[in-house]
């Protein structure tokens, strides 16, 4: 697959502060990239170096085959933006904002007309189109700054914290048209949150950092296999009163139990055979109605990450 985003041993060092420090990782096109890390851990340092906005201490990145140093406003022509502050100006009206931002891309009057009426319509704003932005609520707004990044169909898109402050209607519709954006129309879209279930529903690829270094990166079902040391499995179903609980909490490979009204949840051991306890679960005389083999969490590897990250530190 071809790559939209390679960097190699980047670092940004701001005074003493090392911002980032000898990060690398590529991105290959059309993919969903999540950059996860704290405050202050250098992602939008990082997204900065990558629109060539800051120039690196050491090291080198390519967007869309450029190189950042060099061709920064050659990589801005081809990618869209979308920052924590959205940029909109509040007095002009949802029409208006796209067509000054269409006019900066250096769009023809009519291309930008053409873009603005078809993005308006995408994001469900046509019928608001020449309303005040000061009077959209924080979805509406999001929406718009979308809308605007996409104005000169970049290739790859940077958001930071897209969907903070979103209602969870909001952000399930931006979620839907990140998805369209990179599975219907190829774009690679790099995203900074802090919202790990939406890093774990939308992207193909993550990386963790932490004090300007990535600490993790892969496939997010990939790290929570690897990572997430005790997997678990919820049985639902009818087990009756007798002491069938207790010795299923004595069976190998199992290392904890907690019983509910209609199910039971268990805490598994590395390597047990999830089949012979539901053997032994039948055999007991017990019904089974469903199985949930828990798959954990992104907030489970992350919180893992950054405790083991505070250990290295002592």
């Amino acid at each position: 697959m071809e790559t939209a985003i390679r960097v190699e041993k980047l670092s940004r060092q701001f005074g003493p502060l090392r911002a980032v420090a000898e990060m690398s990782f590529e991105v290959p096109r059309g993919t969903i990239f999540g950059f996860l890390g704290p405050n202050g851990a250098g992602k939008s340092t990082t997204i900065r170096l990558l629109l060539g906005l800051l120039l690196p201490s050491a090291g080198r990145a390519e967007v869309l085959g450029c190189d950042c140093s060099r061709e920064g406003e050659n990589i801005r022509q081809h990618t869209g933006v979308v920052f924590h502050n959205d940029g909109l100006y509040d007095r002009l009206t949802a029409e208006q904002n796209l067509a000054f931002y269409a006019r900066v891309a250096h769009l023809t009057e009519g291309e930008g007309k053409r873009r603005v009426g078809e993005l308006l319509t995408r994001a469900g704003l046509a019928g608001r189109a020449r309303e005040p932005v000061r009077r959209f609520s924080r979805g509406m707004r999001q929406k718009l700054a979308l809308a605007r990044a996409l104005l000169s169909s970049p290739s790859v898109l940077f958001l930071d914290e897209p969907s903070s402050g979103l209602d969870p209607a909001a952000s399930a519709s931006l979620h839907a048209d990140l998805l369209d954006l990179a599975e219907e129309k190829g774009v690679t879209i790099f995203l900074t949150t802090h919202n790990l279930s939406e890093e774990q529903k939308l992207c193909h690829q993550i990386a963790v950092i932490r004090d300007g270094r990535i600490v993790a990166a892969g496939n997010p079902n990939k790290l929570m296999e690897e990572m997430i040391q005790s997997p678990g499995v919820r049985i639902f179903g009818h087990f009756g009163d007798g002491d069938f609980p207790a010795l299923l909490a004595d069976f190998p490979g199992v290392a904890g139990m907690e019983k509910g009204e209609d199910n039971l949840h268990l805490t598994l051991e590395a390597g047990a055979s999830i089949s012979d306890i539901l053997k032994f679960v039948l055999a007991s005389g017990a019904e089974i109605t469903e199985v949930i083999r828990d798959r954990g969490s992104l907030e489970e590897v992350y919180l893992a990450l950054m405790e083991e990250e505070e250990n290295d530190r002592f």
